[in-house]
């Protein structure tokens, strides 16, 4: 027997690290036009597991169990519809699912062709007919597992409109009867921008989770650090940006044991013990940036890696080279007027120059309405006022980010900020 949270937490971890991988062998073996029928398929044995797991207990190998019953489901539906043509070759492929150990760390021929099974759906869902937003959209969702609100989130806008974005990429991709394929050398540049945009979402809501009890999700961390890795250790995508995008998503990786306290809690940047930083991510991540250096070109993932180099080379917070942060800062606000690169780099300026000046800073940006359900922008405008001993604009600026944070240790590190800045009224969470 399992308790239903034993089962929730290990399914949610299936989810995010196998999920993505089967539903890419089922659209080799459906077709890119029934990307639909694949993910059913999983989501199908995910919800018989919900329903088995806590009466039978959770098997020994739970991942060889979900692609055992996605791939019985996908055999069923091969035989009952005459549309789903597959190969010989390709059911055999089927067949060997359940035989994948998925539970060691072993890589097989098999685990092998799932990996380029899901470079090829990457590369299939960024294809340059379908409208740059929806590609990134649609990846998350059918690669990385993402739902609807996750996604939303992660570009600022409703879930209304990601939904539609999702309904029209599949459409498109029906409409136009697109490949399943890595793309030639010579159409690698329309789809590569989307791919990297992808992973690096898929990063960021690992590294501040969307909702929930947990800030931090280490397994999609380390899911978006395997993608971009395999990225760049790929012969035909050997290119600066996606060297740059892996070398910030390592450095960036080497923190996150750092982050949280024992009990949970959100230690900010100068609180971290900097000692139990990774040493070997960040070698890995300045090797990438090294090499993102080769060539003319400047993308936004150099500056980002820039800035995480900066953090991860700095012997202590006071030591920190804030000039240079800003100045990278700069650049990036010159070819992106992003609000949440605006955000950031007011915190820049807080260091360089002072909170005041930073306040004044976001006073003149054009962009922060789209911040609006954002809670690190009043988060940010309190921490300034806190700074310059302005308590009570702070605490009403924290009150306004407690109203739209969605995880609980965010939550709980909001109450603190109160409390410090000598909030006594109770408040309803």
């Amino acid at each position: 027997m399992a308790t239903k949270d034993q089962v929730n937490q290990e399914l949610d971890h299936l989810f995010r690290r196998q999920a993505g991988r089967i539903v890419a062998l089922l659209t080799r073996v459906f077709g890119p036009a029934h990307i639909d029928l694949a993910e059913t398929v999983v989501q199908d044995a995910l919800l018989k597991a919900v329903q088995t797991w806590p009466l039978n207990g959770i098997p020994d190998n739970p991942a060889g169990w979900i692609m055992r019953v996605a791939r019985n489901k996908a055999v069923d539906m091969i035989r009952a519809n005459r549309e789903l043509c597959a190969d010989d070759e390709t059911l055999a492929t089927l067949a060997e699912m359940q035989e994948t150990p998925s539970g060691d760390d072993r890589t097989t021929a098999l685990d092998m062709e799932i990996s380029d099974d899901q470079l090829r759906l990457i590369f299939t869902c960024c294809h340059p007919v379908i409208s740059h937003e929806s590609r990134v959209a649609l990846t998350l969702k059918t690669v990385c597992g993402f739902g609807v609100r996750e996604i939303a989130k992660a570009f600022l806008t409703k879930e209304e409109t990601i939904a539609q974005r999702l309904v029209r990429a599949k459409q498109k991709i029906r409409d136009e009867r697109l490949p399943f394929e890595f793309p030639a050398r010579g159409q690698l540049a329309p789809r590569l921008d989307a791919v990297l945009d992808t992973i690096y979402l898929l990063f960021n809501e690992g590294y501040g989770a969307s909702s929930g009890d947990e800030l931090i999700r280490e397994d999609i961390c380390a899911e978006a650090c395997r993608l971009a890795r395999t990225l760049a250790e790929n012969p035909a995508l050997r290119r600066p940006k996606v060297q740059a995008l892996t070398a910030l998503l390592f450095l960036q990786a080497s923190r996150l044991k750092a982050r949280l306290d024992a009990n949970g809690e959100i230690l900010l940047l100068e609180e971290q013990d900097r000692s139990t930083w990774d040493g070997a991510m960040i070698a890995t991540g300045l090797h990438y940036l090294v090499e993102a250096a080769s060539g003319d070109e400047l993308s936004r993932f150099h500056l980002f890696a820039g800035i995480a180099a900066c953090h991860a080379s700095a012997p202590s917070f006071e030591k920190t080279d804030w000039q240079r942060i800003l100045a990278y800062y700069d650049e990036l606000c010159a070819g992106d007027h992003s609000p949440v690169i605006a955000l950031n780099r007011a915190v820049a300026v807080s260091f360089v120059s002072g909170p005041q000046a930073a306040l004044r800073e976001l006073g003149k940006s054009k962009n922060l309405p789209a911040l609006s359900d954002y809670y690190l922008f009043p988060a940010t405008v309190a921490d300034f006022h806190r700074r310059m001993g302005e308590l009570s604009k702070a605490i009403k600026f924290y009150r306004q980010a407690l109203a739209s944070v969605r995880t609980e240790p965010e939550k709980r590190f909001l109450l603190r900020r109160l409390k410090q800045c000598g909030h006594v009224e109770p408040l309803i969470t």
